[in-house]
């Protein structure tokens, strides 16, 4: 489980090049001022221009809503930029051509900029280099000619922190916007399962998107006629509205239809059999790596989940799954296959679940193609009747997943290695039944990460390995019973608090578990929210000691975590979004590293839950 780091991709800081127009130079190009009355005859015609009713309007690659600072009204915008992007808000405006416009807006922050484009003459922009209070940016153009739509958009620059805006106004004569669309008819649900609703409706003329309603509260949009509300609550009634949009407004709401969810099941993506707080495992089954090999019978029995590392690929691509024991010149305390193989079934009997964990530092596993799909789950299946397993840990890490350019939709994947990888964990849960047992530990590269950055992002350049788990997470969130993410041997990540969170404390666990446990928009994006999981479906992973992986924290480090996430005490500065007594537990690598270390992180996990 060693990890590779991190690490930042930001480019240098750069200082903008800002053409100040002066007023003669204005009046020479013939922007001059509007007159009073012509002021009283224009409207503003931004929408949704104090971000009052959160980002509907605009489309923000990395921004939120906040109650502090506000220039007017209840709410501001807030938005970071990081790395390659600059935190841009962006909204498309009709107007009339050859018009005359202001656009003006308030700002807080460093190097802050507001501007028009797509004007058919010259675009414009003006900024704050630095702004410690609310600061008001002022510029004018005119349209060209045949100009019906233009784009306002404000921004922050590569590197500096967070900025605010609010009251953006775009003053002039309002273009041809025509009429809202209908509202749609025809609402009906679909599937529904413990945790999701699949909702489709008939499709509106002239509308170019539908916005969800769960409960009163706008939850997605979406282009087409159907979707599906996840992240639902088991045995829960919700009530289900749509609205057809397009650039002249929304829509009356639909009529209405409900749904109850699904008792969630005793098994299967549920509990699965595991006590109300579970302590997760990894054991060195094919490898010592300088903890000493454990043997499978010396497994104290406080680890309610072992996993067996790992089970490794022929090749990268090939998809053949293999798994060896540890030889005996590495690990001359070796059992025998037959002392396993009784072992594993001992621990069964007693209540634990041992499970085949696949990939590892250096196990790479790409699904390519279809054939690479089957092998994975014929090879696998092989591997879990032959020691009797309960189930299957995802651990693939490094490259074995990546997104394609056009892969942007993590409800909706297309790239081979994620759409294979999702076929091939369905058709072994659909073989074993709802007893089989299915964990995944990712990294936070993969998973909160996400929350920035997803693939390479709308412009390219970006990492396409960021975020890349969370189509497989979502895809088998109704079969998934543990989620484990390794929090450690981990770069800087934000946290839903917009600060970015180190390894070392509490503060790290706490910030990354809140993420799952509230879920959090892809990319900035606020209407493409990865849902939450359940709290039952959720681990901590913490290396064991010093010696297992960069991140390790003390005893009373673990215990702030546990304490904020389940009681709401310890917290520190961040302010989680919930408490979760139901969080099912810890994970550690590994058990091997924590007999090293004399059973501290079990020992610790038996006085806290015992």
């Amino acid at each position: 489980m060693e990890r590779a780091r991190l690490e930042s991709a930001r480019p240098l800081a750069r200082r903008p090049l800002v053409t100040l127009l002066t007023a003669a130079a204005l009046a020479a190009s013939g922007l001059t001022a509007l007159t009073s009355a012509a002021r009283a005859a224009d409207a503003d015609l931004a929408r949704n221009d104090g971000f009052e009713s959160a980002l509907d309007g605009w489309t923000c690659t990395a921004g939120t809503t906040v109650t502090s600072p506000v220039h007017s009204g209840a709410t501001a915008l807030k938005a970071t930029p990081a790395g390659a992007d600059n935190a841009r808000c962006a909204q498309t405006v009709s107007v009339k051509p050859d018009s005359q416009y202001t656009l003006s807006g308030y700002v807080q922050g460093t190097y802050v900029y507001l501007g028009a484009s797509g004007t058919g003459t010259t675009d414009v922009s003006t900024w704050a280099q630095s702004a410690p209070d609310w600061q008001q940016l002022t510029t004018t153009f005119r349209t060209g000619p045949s100009t019906t739509k233009i784009t306002i958009y404000t921004h922050g620059w590569y590197g500096t922190g967070a900025y605010h805006a609010d009251d953006i106004s775009l003053t002039g004569p309002g273009g041809e916007t025509g009429q809202p669309p209908a509202a749609p008819g025809g609402l009906k649900t679909g599937s529904v399962t413990s945790s999701a609703v699949a909702l489709s409706w008939s499709p509106v003329p002239g509308a170019t998107g539908y916005a969800v309603y769960r409960d009163g509260t706008r939850v997605s949009t979406v282009t087409g006629t159907s979707t599906t509300v996840s992240g639902l609550t088991p045995s829960t009634a919700y009530s289900f509205q749509v609205t057809a949009v397009n650039d002249a407004g929304e829509s009356a709401r639909s009529a209405t239809v409900t749904a109850t969810t699904a008792q969630r099941p005793d098994d299967g993506g549920g509990s699965s059999g595991l006590p109300a707080h579970a302590l997760v495992g990894y054991l060195h089954a094919s490898f010592a790596n300088g903890s000493g090999y454990t043997r499978m019978a010396d497994v104290p029995d406080s680890w309610d989940v072992i996993d067996l590392a790992f089970g490794e690929p022929t090749s990268v691509t090939s998809g053949d799954i293999r798994f060896e024991r540890c030889p005996v010149a590495e690990c001359p305390n070796v059992e025998s296959d037959a002392e396993f193989k009784a072992a594993i079934k001992a621990k069964q009997a007693a209540g634990k679940k041992v499970l085949i964990s696949i990939g590892g530092q250096n196990g790479q596993v790409q699904l390519t193609s279809t054939a690479a799909r089957d092998k994975f789950v014929s090879s696998v299946s092989a591997i879990i009747d032959e020691y009797g397993l309960d189930g299957l840990d995802i651990d693939f890490e490094g490259h074995s997943l990546s997104l394609n350019a056009d892969d942007t939709d993590f409800k909706n994947p297309k790239t081979p290695v994620i759409v294979n990888l999702v076929s091939a964990v369905k058709t072994l849960k659909a073989k074993y039944g709802d007893d089989f047992v299915l964990t995944m530990a990712p990294e936070t590269f993969f998973v909160q990460l996400g929350y920035q950055y997803y693939g390479t992002g709308k412009w390219g350049g970006q990492d396409p390995r960021a975020g890349a788990y969370l189509p497989v997470i979502h895809a088998l969130r109704d079969d998934l019973t543990l989620l484990h993410v390794q929090d450690y041997n981990s770069g800087s990540i934000m946290g839903l608090d917009n600060q970015y969170h180190s390894m070392g404390g509490a503060d790290f666990h706490i910030a990354m578990t809140d993420m799952l446990l509230t879920g959090f928009p892809v990319a900035g994006d606020a209407n493409n929210v990865f849902p939450p999981l359940r709290p039952d479906q959720v681990a901590i992973g913490m290396p064991a000691s010093t010696q297992a992986g960069n991140g390790h924290v003390s005893s009373a480090e673990v215990n702030k975590a546990l304490n904020c996430l389940t009681r709401k005490t310890d917290c520190g500065s961040y302010a989680t979004h919930g408490t979760w007594p139901d969080l099912r537990g810890l994970m550690t690598w590994s058990i091997n590293w924590d007999r090293y270390s004399n059973w501290e992180f079990q020992k610790n996990f038996d006085a806290y839950f015992g």
